[in-house]
């Protein structure tokens, strides 16, 4: 259907929704548009206050983006049932009525977007609101060398991540602030890369930045990276980047994470010639023989705690600590994707 078609559509069953009434305010009036994926139509949905939705369908064990709660649009997962169907949804409602005509615009980009990739349609719908979104981003600097070497560590482990889980994303921590680059309630990873060619002296950030999460586990993967030339050598940073877009089910929010770390996608030809070996790998359990400096060792030890912004490093290259076989770290990696379920 063409664009105007599919304004047409969604206005025509607006229209028809509002001359009833809702008695509820956890009832909405439905009607299913002429856009069907492989999951079921989409459905447009009038509330007892008047607003429009859009409900995207989706898998009832399917999560759905966080972040987007008004005061504009409002981003929910919604259960909507009869006496013959359950199904769930990626409910995206407009909460200003003065923008309803945008919202009719998004609304068709949405249905045109969703019939060109039936499979997928909840990432149809993160790909639209992303390019809605992206008129108002704003621009930063590039990445330094070892930024982009860290880069390239971190998104390492994110797409092992994702392989399992196309929410696994949701893992990624560090971009945001937090101590730990991937984390779950119990378990957290940090990941050092380095284009170092001798040693293992990864660089610590802050006193917490090796403290486990509490009664948790705490790993560290170390990634030794030689930028390389030659295509079909490595793999580029801009190709691993889209290897996670493609996995994950929310093309945004992975968007998101990379612009808080300083990967733009206007600056793709930037880093189009970037590429790494990853020449040695090893994971480390962080347990009492690890080497490091912490809040809590110097509590223990009765020093107190009063000095900020503390940076070290620590050197791995002996044979202590001994790293992780590659099942060890396997298994790390699903017990992850288990706890995040």
């Amino acid at each position: 259907m063409t664009d105007s078609a599919l304004r047409g559509v969604v206005e025509e069953h607006w229209a028809a929704l509002g001359t009833g009434q809702i008695t509820s305010d956890r009832r909405l009036r439905v009607a299913e548009l002429p856009v069907v994926t492989d999951s079921g139509p989409l459905v447009v949905a009038i509330d007892h206050e008047g607003h429009r939705h859009v409900l995207v369908p989706i898998h009832a064990h399917q999560k759905v983006r966080r972040g987007l709660d008004g005061p504009v649009l409002r981003l929910r997962k919604r259960d909507l049932e009869d006496e013959e169907t359950y199904q769930s949804y990626a409910d995206l409602v407009c909460l200003r009525p003065d923008l309803d005509y945008l919202f009719t615009e998004l609304c068709a980009d949405v249905l045109g977007t969703a019939e060109s990739m039936p499979a997928h349609p909840v990432k149809a719908l993160y790909r639209v609101l992303d390019r809605w979104r992206a008129l108002f981003r704003t621009e930063g600097h590039p990445l330094r060398p070892e930024q982009i070497a860290g880069l390239f560590g971190e998104l390492t482990v994110l797409n092992r991540l994702l392989e399992r889980d196309p929410s696994a994303h949701r893992l990624w921590r560090g971009p945001h602030g937090h101590r730990h680059d991937f984390s779950t309630a119990a378990t957290a990873v940090e990941v050092k890369a380095t284009t170092d060619s001798e040693g293992r002296r990864p660089r610590i950030h802050g006193l917490d930045q090796l403290e486990p999460p509490t009664d948790g586990l705490l790993s560290l993967a170390w990634f030794r990276l030689q930028r390389v030339a030659a295509r079909g050598i490595g793999t580029g940073l801009v190709e691993l980047i889209g290897q996670a877009l493609e996995r994950c089910d929310d093309e945004s929010s992975l968007l998101d994470l990379l612009a808080a770390v300083g990967y733009r996608s206007s600056d793709v030809d930037l880093y189009g010639d970037v590429r790494f070996a990853i020449i040695e790998e090893r994971w480390y359990r962080v347990d009492a023989q690890f080497p490091g400096l912490t809040g809590h060792a110097l509590a223990v030890a009765g020093l107190p705690v009063s000095v900020l912004d503390v940076e070290y490093t620590i050197d791995l290259s002996g044979g202590t600590p001994v790293p992780m076989t590659p099942d060890e770290a396997s298994q790390l990696i699903e017990t992850m994707i288990q706890e995040s379920a």
